[in-house]
């Protein structure tokens, strides 16, 4: 788990130089608020520990961050804007550990580990359609870099309110404790990216 928090707090810190916010919530000093969101240092509890609703978030919530990786890897090719550049580079380096983390949750509990892809369009709240990817895909120049924050601000929404759930339907601790560290993480995010926004050209 030590390598999680080092890698995020790496990606914080590069925000940090970026944006300078100042660190908030249950993040280190001096931590890029939004690039925290590393796994809990407990283990997910056992099988019997878990409800319907700590399935369905660890279930969910892989697709959503693989989509969110994917757009950042678009973003680390074809931004033209330095901020989204960085902002893609933290946002993989926090969420991809996460599904790793919630793959391992679900194997421990007998719970089959959704595939890539497996939920394709917006089945689920913040996740773009496979024609919005597309148009994503498609863009060019300070169009892309402003496709890609709003979509991403959207798929931000997403999370947080997948994770709000969590937080009032589930029973895992470890689960609950994930979801309240994406919800502060993202939250903060979404406040970033907005003011971002507010600085990239409209055409």
């Amino acid at each position: 788990m030590t390598h999680v928090y080092r890698t995020t707090a790496a990606s914080a810190a590069l925000l940090a130089a970026v944006f300078g916010v100042a660190g908030c919530g249950d993040s280190d000093a001096g931590s890029m608020p939004g690039m925290s969101h590393g796994s809990p240092s407990t283990p997910a509890s056992a099988a019997a520990a878990v409800n319907d609703a700590d399935v369905a978030f660890a279930t969910q919530m892989i697709p959503h961050h693989q989509q969110a990786v994917t757009m950042a890897d678009l973003a680390l090719r074809k931004a033209t804007t330095a901020e989204v550049k960085t902002l893609a580079t933290a946002i993989k380096a926090a969420q991809a550990p996460e599904i790793e983390q919630l793959s391992g949750w679900l194997t421990g509990w007998g719970k089959p580990v959704p595939t890539p892809n497996e939920h394709s369009g917006h089945t689920m709240t913040g996740m773009m359609s496979p024609q919005e990817m597309d148009d994503l895909n498609r863009a060019t120049g300070s169009m892309f870099d402003r496709m890609w924050v709003e979509m991403m601000i959207k798929h931000h929404q997403g999370a947080v309110a997948m994770a709000k759930t969590e937080q009032t339907a589930g029973k895992d601790a470890a689960s609950i404790a994930l979801a309240k560290k994406i919800q502060t993480a993202q939250t903060t995010e979404i406040a970033t990216m907005q003011r971002l926004l507010g600085r990239l050209p409209t055409a």
